[in-house]
């Protein structure tokens, strides 16, 4: 495993310098010299070759990228559609979902565009039991699948609005045990959390903690229950013979950024994926101490969380949204503004979120806590 230090100087030499201080991976990571240099090789190639020809060629990555997503999610045997993102991957699998199978258990702090894609293919969603901080009550849970089991359940083991950690390997074992499919949504959680519980489907984004290009995501589906999926857009009549993976992913397609989000993969296993989640956990460990003084905000979640994130409620009239654009504006500090559409089953008002990657220090979080101070004060009425 690699020190923390010396991680944090390769991912930061690996890089173009940044115009301030990122504190937003959580929404889009810092891309490497190398990724970006793939993404460019890929279409110039495209433009002296043809781009079908540049795809053909590319292939080899293509596959490597989607091993390692598999490698990734624990699910060797999976079949990989690469997608425009996460809610894109969400979309094709409940689109192709068996239509007599329409009820889904997952948690109250779900992510508010995907209930849209829920309540678009006409899912019952059940809301699975919660303690206060937003944390699946394991036990509860447990007897309401086996009471009255639903068709999936789906789970975000990292919520877009705060930084708790759902016990995915324990509702992996659980889902297994009472014989339901189990779908994760990784979008937070590949690259921050250990996903590799080999769930029956698992799908994620590029630009987060992999720190691969925008629009760009993956869908790993477990061949058995690919084979119940009927492709809601199926491939034309005139096409050659497809498989089901094949016509999830037919279509128009980036493959540069393919290309690129396949490097990003094969540099996050060449760094350590344990050194990564080691290391990002102390980054917000870091963080949520410093910051559980400073006024006008509480910090959400617990300083030992296993988990990058730090979630800043407002409290005394501080506003997340006017702090995050003075912030911007004022310092070259990124950060988001999480709205309750983020999560409008649980959060009830708006929050501030900082997602440190490894290269980040605890100086540049220091930082950051005397910035919110001003920031707060400077955007209070």
């Amino acid at each position: 495993m690699s020190r923390p230090d010396e991680l944090a100087d390769r991912w930061r030499a690996a890089r173009p310098p940044f115009a301030g201080l990122h504190l937003d991976s959580a929404a889009c990571s810092r891309q490497s010299f190398a990724v970006l240099d793939a993404v460019a090789k890929h279409a110039l190639h495209e433009s002296e070759v043809g781009g079908y020809v540049a795809a053909d060629a590319a292939a080899p990555v293509l596959d490597a990228g989607r091993a390692a997503a598999a490698k990734l999610f624990g699910m060797p045997g999976a079949e990989v559609v690469f997608t425009t993102g996460s809610l894109h991957a969400l979309d094709l699998l409940l689109g192709s979902w068996p239509s007599d199978q329409r009820t889904l258990a997952c948690l109250p702090g779900e992510y508010g565009p995907n209930l849209a894609v829920m309540d678009a293919y006409g899912f019952e969603v059940r809301t699975l039991p919660a303690l206060a901080d937003g944390r699946l009550a394991l036990d509860d849970a447990a007897f309401e699948l086996a009471d009255d089991p639903p068709d999936l359940v789906h789970l975000t083991p990292v919520a877009s609005h705060r930084g708790v950690v759902q016990p995915l390997a324990m509702v992996a074992k659980l889902c297994g045990e009472l014989g339901l499919p189990l779908v994760v949504d990784a979008a937070q959680a590949l690259g921050q959390i250990d996903c590799a519980v080999g769930a029956d489907v698992t799908y994620s984004s590029s630009r987060k903690w992999i720190a691969g290009p925008r629009g760009v995501g993956v869908l790993a589906v477990k061949p058995e229950l690919m084979s119940q999926l009927t492709p809601r857009l199926p491939a034309p009549q005139w096409s050659a013979e497809l498989s089901i993976a094949q016509q999830l992913g037919f279509g128009e397609a980036n493959v540069a950024a393919r290309v690129g989000f396949s490097v990003a993969l094969g540099e996050h296993l060449a760094y350590g994926p344990d050194s990564i989640r080691a290391r990002l956990a102390e980054l917000g460990d870091t963080a949520r101490s410093l910051l559980a003084d400073v006024g006008g905000w509480v910090v959400v979640e617990e300083a030992e969380e296993p988990s990058a994130i730090t979630t800043l409620a407002p409290v005394d009239g501080a506003d997340p949204e006017a702090v995050r654009a003075w912030l911007l504006a004022e310092r070259g500090i990124v950060t988001t503004y999480a709205a309750v559409a983020r999560a409008p089953r649980e959060l009830t008002a708006p929050v501030l979120r900082i997602s440190p990657h490894v290269d980040t220090t605890a100086a540049d979080l220091e930082v950051f806590a005397e910035e919110l101070i001003a920031a707060t004060s400077a955007t209070m009425p």
